[in-house]
């Protein structure tokens, strides 16, 4: 089943059982998705890969809120973007633990032959598809440079 698909019927059963919380935060994701197939020059149809990159901007939406809510005092608000990440967070791919990742790093690094600062782009070229959506790409960023300054 297409991912789009099982989000429109996700949303029909969050409505039936009267999930406020689930119906509302997938009504926004089919918009966030909705929105991105008709921008451009003309309407397309998003790939579930290419919707996986809009919940992920939507996920990372929804903790920069929550932080952002943390830091004004209002842990009600921080606490509601939380529930509609994790919300979103039953649809992206399982993240990448540490270890998974590091691994990946050096794999990469060895596949490239990248040296210093001056291979990161090399590197991220090379870890950007595989990573997608299962790793937020300022982890892996500082992650890269960290193992590329040693």
């Amino acid at each position: 089943m297409a991912l789009k698909e099982r989000l429109r019927d996700d949303l029909t059963e969050a409505i039936r059982s009267r999930d406020e919380l689930t119906s509302g935060t997938i009504r926004m994701v089919l918009t966030a998705i909705t929105m991105e197939e008709v921008s451009g020059k003309e309407a397309r149809v998003l790939t579930d890969a290419e919707i996986i990159t809009v919940l992920s901007r939507e996920s990372k939406k929804r903790r920069e809120a929550a932080d952002a809510y943390d830091a004004g005092a209002r842990p009600d608000r921080a606490a509601l973007e939380r529930s509609e990440g994790e919300v979103i967070a039953r649809y992206l791919p399982t993240q990448l633990s540490d270890a998974e990742l590091q691994q990946m790093i050096t794999d990469a690094i060895a596949e490239t032959g990248a040296a210093g600062p001056a291979g990161m782009g090399l590197v991220m070229k090379v870890l950007s598809p595989k990573i997608a959506g299962k790793a937020d790409g300022g982890v892996v960023s500082a992650a890269v440079k960290a193992a590329l300054a040693n």
